[in-house]
């Protein structure tokens, strides 16, 4: 009986840890039209001269919550992000995985989660990038992912800055 209650005990603390470790956010919506919010991010990325981030992931990927932390909290990243880009995440877990949109996109998901992907104005792919290059430890790296955001930018896409003199 002890060895069982033991077992009992260190499966419940188990448990515990790993739902602590856990998300504990809600930016991905299983049953909202994709499609048609990525349509709307790409009109209204249009208008104000920015590239649309779609960030590939679920409610239950603690590297998406991490990911989301990072650039959230931190007002270098936070300003850089929603100075470039109009965001939107799209949800991939068992209720919707999108498999239509994604395969449209060439299949970000093929990298894991969270996967990214940039769109320009006329909501055509520029660039997929797996966050494994982002990573540093259990959480992300500020100067790639800086990187990651100014290298995708519109600016940094504008002909003008390229053309000889």
């Amino acid at each position: 009986m002890k060895k069982t209650t033991t077992i009992i005990l260190f499966l419940f603390s188990a448990f515990y840890v790993a739902a602590q470790e856990g998300p504990k956010f809600n930016l991905y919506k299983p049953a909202e039209n994709a499609k048609a919010e990525i349509e709307k991010s790409v009109k209204k990325a249009k208008s104000l001269g920015k590239h649309v981030l779609i960030q590939v992931g679920g409610n239950w990927c603690i590297w998406c919550a991490r990911f989301n932390d990072l650039v959230t909290k931190d007002v270098q990243l936070d300003s850089a992000m929603n100075a470039n880009y109009i965001v939107y995440h799209l949800n991939y877990s068992p209720e919707n995985k999108n498999l239509d949109i994604l395969k449209t996109y060439k299949f970000p998901q093929r990298f894991g989660f969270p996967a990214f992907f940039i769109l320009n104005e006329k909501g055509e792919l520029l660039h997929t990038q797996n966050s494994w290059y982002l990573e540093a430890g259990k959480g992300y790296d500020k100067e790639k992912t800086m990187a990651f955001f100014n290298d995708w930018s519109t600016q940094a896409l504008d002909e003008k800055k390229y053309k000889e003199n």
